[in-house]
C-alpha cells in the first residue's frame, strides 16, 4: 500500500521560499503509471492544484502561480519536492502531496504551513 509523507518547515516568512518534500513508500515515482502532485488548501477555502511531476520527470504547474512554483524529484530517495518562492501570508494553509491516476488517487495526511513574520 502506498504511503506519502510530507516534511518541511511549518513556518515560513513572507517573501521567502516555501520548501516541502514528499517521501513515497510502496510505489516508485519513476516507474509508476501515476502522476505525483502538490495541492494546498487555505483556511476556509477549497483545494488548489499547484503542480504535477510525471513518472518521466516532466512537470506542469498551475498558471495561477506563475513562475513561482518548482517541483523536483530525488529518484534515489523516491521523493519529490515543492518549492514556492515569494510567499505571502495568504498562502498559509494545509499542503498535500498525492499520486493520481484515472479514477483513483492517494493522498498524504497534509502538513500545515503558516506564512508569517
Amino acid at each position: 500500500q502506498v504511503q506519502l509523507q510530507e516534511s518541511g518547515p511549518g513556518l515560513v516568512k513572507p517573501s521567502q521560499t516555501l520548501s516541502l518534500t514528499c517521501t513515497v513508500s510502496g510505489d516508485s515515482i519513476t516507474f509508476s503509471a501515476y502522476a505525483w502532485i502538490w495541492i494546498r488548501q487555505p483556511p476556509g477555502k477549497g483545494l488548489e492544484w499547484m503542480g504535477v511531476v510525471a513518472s518521466d520527470g516532466s512537470t506542469y504547474y498551475s498558471p495561477s502561480l506563475g513562475s513561482r512554483t518548482f517541483i523536483s524529484r530525488y529518484t534515489s530517495k523516491n521523493q519529490f519536492s515543492l518549492q514556492l518562492t515569494s510567499v505571502t501570508p495568504e498562502e498559509t494553509g494545509v499542503y498535500y502531496c498525492a499520486r493520481i491516476f484515472v479514477g483513483t488517487d492517494d493522498w498524504s495526511q497534509g502538513t500545515q504551513v503558516t506564512v508569517s513574520s
